[in-house]
Order: C-alpha cells, then structure tokens, then sequence
C-alpha cells in the first residue's frame, strides 16, 4: 500500500508579543468584502492582508502580499522557528446541541501526489475552479497560508497528541478556543510522523488547496530539476476519523434553470411529497427522526421529501446522489448552501432560484466507508465545523 510521507516543518507564526484576536482571520473562502474590510482595520498586522489579495487592489496585489509577508517576517512580528516541529492544533467548542466537544490534530506537511498514488484521498468529487488565486498566492509568499483538512484512516494519533506541547498562541472566536502547540521531541515527532504514514489521509476540506499544491510542486520541479524541495510536501492538519472529534454538517442544494413543476416531477419519481409546514433549523431534526429530506419553496414552506419503497435499491445510500440520480436528466443547475438561515436568504433575494433542497449530514461511519471502498462523495456532501483559523500557523516553502 503506497501511504503519505508526513513531515515536521519551520513553522512561522505570529510573536509573542502579537494580540491574536487582532491578526487572526477565517479562512478565506468563507470571507465577503465586508468581512476582510473589517479585520483589515483591526491591525495592520491581520494575516488577511497577506492572505485575501483582491482584484480592487490591483495587478500587483499577489506581490505586495509576499512582500509584506516577508517584511513581517523582518521585522520581527512573525517568527520562523529555527527547527523543524509539528504541530499540535486544538478546538474546544459546543455543539448545537450544547454538548461540549474538543478536536486535536496535528499540522504538519503531507507528500503531495496525484490522488490515490500517494495515500492522499478526495473524500468528494471535486467541482473545477478556473481561478488561479490560491496558486498566485503561493508562487508570491512561497508559502503555505492555509492548511487543507484531512483525516486519517489510522487509529492512535490522539493518543500521541494527548499530552500538551510548547504553547505557541491561543485564542477564543466565536465560542471555539483554539490553540496550537510545538511538538519537538525527536521521538515523539517520529512517532506522529509513522502513524499519519501509516494509512490513508482522506481530504475533508481543501481538495482545491491540494490541486495547487500538486501544480505548484510540478513548477518548482521543472524550474529547479530537484525532487527534494518544502513543494515536495503541503500543509496539512490531521485529526483522527472518529466520530467524537467530528462535527460534520451538511451543505444543502438550491435548483436554478429548471422551473419548480419540472424539478417537482423530477423529485416525485423518487419521493414522495407532503407538506412540511414552516421550514426552521428545527426542520433538521425531524428530518433525522422520519428519515427524509425536505424541499423548501421560496416562500420559507416545505415539503417532506420521503423515498418510495424500492426507488434507491440500486443507489449509494446518500442524499446528494439520491438528488443527482433523479436529477441527472434535467436542465437543473446546482449550487449549495449552508445554513437553514442562509438559505431563507438566498431564496428571499434570488428570484431565478426554483427551489432548495434540505439534505442530512453525512455520518463519520459512512465517510469511513466511502474512503475504503475507493468511492467518492457528489461535491459539498459534508461541511466540517469548526473551521480552522487563518495566520495561526504558516509553512514557508523556502
């Protein structure tokens, strides 16, 4: 079985002295305009500055983002360790339900690879992206910003993060503390290093942010002839698959470019519907308890969504491909959404929307499944929370 090669790095981030509540950011794929305005105002310092080039600040925008990265660096606001170390990365946090949870993983860089050659797995397909943002950002910082998010198909890794390491910063945003530790000790980092190596790695969350970093290792190849380059591997963080440290959400689907009576009928060929009511976050749970899912009209009503008996026999047991099986033949255009809230939103303010529809989280268990059976998930099956923050950690490919 060919695994991951996963490695210790110089991990750069910000000084001691730095208040993190100023320069910590989400991640940038879940900021608007309006959010990066905001934490840019805070510091001068705030990582999306570096992080969130935008098209408004014209062509040399990816420039100055390395410059004033590698300024930062200079001056002393952002350190880079002198030694190689992982990193222990941990989330403490309640659920919806009010439960208190905790995740621990580890950052560290994992061998890049053409999916499935190297022990890295897409856990969906992967939906293409014609922006080159990500790639242009990590030719000019020659670093990587953000981490992608995958969990290990090996059992242990929690144990061997356990113990606490050297505090490297530590903050609470949104009813989540975060806080990251350095992991230096020879054995323990060969330790953590042959565990992550040992099975699959399945992507959860960055499957883009590992496609630039396959190409952007493939340039750093012909432009230097070398195999032994920090390209050669990618920031990664790497929790363990197990249903207690996973807070898996799903991500719903909203029907443009067919009409409602079309979309309907296509649904009925497979469900079938009753009136919902109302639909709230509430909706959600009762889904779980009938076992169905829920169309939701512009108007904030919904339909019940209840499979016939037989119409799935030969389906993978998923919403989302229930949806596309049915779909398939249609002119409907899919996109997806978060949030029952964010949903009503979007339907309020979209007119060329015909309808949504409410899917069910995926389950850990059927995740598992999925990655040993070699099969993938239809794209923005599941949504992974908390959300790593941005700025905590950088690994420079230098």
């Amino acid at each position: 079985m060919s695994v991951a090669r996963f490695l210790p790095f110089p991990a750069v981030h910000y000084a001691p002295d730095v208040h993190l509540d100023e320069v910590i950011a989400p991640p940038y794929d879940v900021l608007s305009d309006d959010d990066v305005d905001e934490l840019a105002a805070r510091s001068p310092h705030n990582i999306v500055h570096v992080d969130v080039p935008r098209e408004r600040d014209g062509d040399e925008r990816y420039e100055r983002a390395g410059d004033l990265l590698r300024q930062w660096i200079a001056d002393g606001v952002m350190v880079r360790d002198d030694e190689p170390s992982f990193v222990a990365y941990r989330m403490s946090f309640q659920d919806a339900t009010g439960r208190d949870r905790s995740i621990v993983g580890v950052l560290g860089g994992v061998e890049v690879e053409p999916y499935g050659e190297g022990g890295v797995l897409p856990h969906e397909r992967i939906t293409p992206k014609a922006s080159t943002d990500r790639l242009d950002l990590t030719r000019a910082t020659e670093a990587n910003m953000s981490p992608v998010w995958g969990l290990s198909l090996a059992s242990g890794l929690t144990e061997l993060l356990a113990a606490p390491g050297e505090p490297i910063g530590e903050l609470t945003v949104d009813g989540v503390t975060h806080r990251v530790e350095r992991i230096t000790e020879p054995e323990r980092v060969a330790a953590i290093s042959a565990s992550v190596g040992s099975d699959d790695v399945l992507i959860a969350d960055g499957h883009h942010r590992y496609g630039v970093a396959q190409r952007y290792r493939d340039e750093v190849r012909a432009a230097t002839g070398r195999t032994d380059t920090p390209a050669e591997e990618t920031l990664i963080f790497v929790s363990e698959l197990i249903e207690d440290q996973l807070s898996v959400e799903a991500i719903h689907r909203v029907y443009r470019g067919i009409d409602r009576d079309r979309l309907v009928a296509a649904l009925e060929r497979g469900f079938e519907l009753t009136p919902a009511g109302p639909v709230t976050s509430t909706t959600l749970s009762e889904m779980d308890d009938r076992g169905c899912l829920c169309l939701v009209d512009r108007d904030g009503g919904g339909h019940w969504l209840t499979p016939k008996p037989g119409a799935f026999d030969d389906v993978r047991a998923l919403d989302g491909v229930w949806l596309e099986h049915l779909l398939d033949a249609t002119d409907a255009d899919v996109t997806y959404q978060h949030g029952v809230d964010e949903l009503h939103a979007l339907l309020a303010r979209d007119p060329s929307i015909a309808a949504a529809v409410l899917i069910r989280p995926v389950s850990v268990r059927e995740i598992e499944r999925t990655a040993r059976e070699g099969v993938v998930m239809p794209p923005k099956s599941t949504f992974f929370t908390p959300k790593l923050r941005t700025g905590l950690v950088i690994r420079p490919l230098t």
